[in-house]
């Protein structure tokens, strides 16, 4: 039986999304009786891009696009073998990056 923790980093585009892969997850590891730590909310990493609406006439005009990244962290005390191999076999949905620390 493993002793310790997993730490698991989530990040997506899409709040939403991270939030029902967190929920997933709890529900997974509570199931198979370990306990868990979580979901904490880190901060949101805004990215900014600006481009010249013009490239010689309008130097001034310029669009304003943006990425918001949402990164969550759940920790998950004491796994057991079986919460180990329900987290391998959970189906997850596509967009959300995944970090395992254990």
């Amino acid at each position: 039986m493993p002793k310790g923790r997993i730490r698991i980093r989530l990040k997506s585009y899409d709040h939403r999304l991270i939030d029902d892969t967190c929920q997933k997850i709890a529900d997974t590891a509570i199931r198979t009786g370990a306990s868990i730590v979580g979901p904490i909310p880190l901060p949101t990493k805004k990215e900014v891009y600006v481009v010249n609406k013009s490239s010689f006439t309008d130097k001034n005009a310029r669009d304003h696009f943006g990425l918001k990244i949402h990164k969550r962290l759940v920790d998950i005390l004491n796994p057991t073998n079986q919460t180990i191999d329900s987290l391998m076999h959970l189906e997850l949905p596509v967009g959300v990056e995944i970090e395992l620390k254990m």
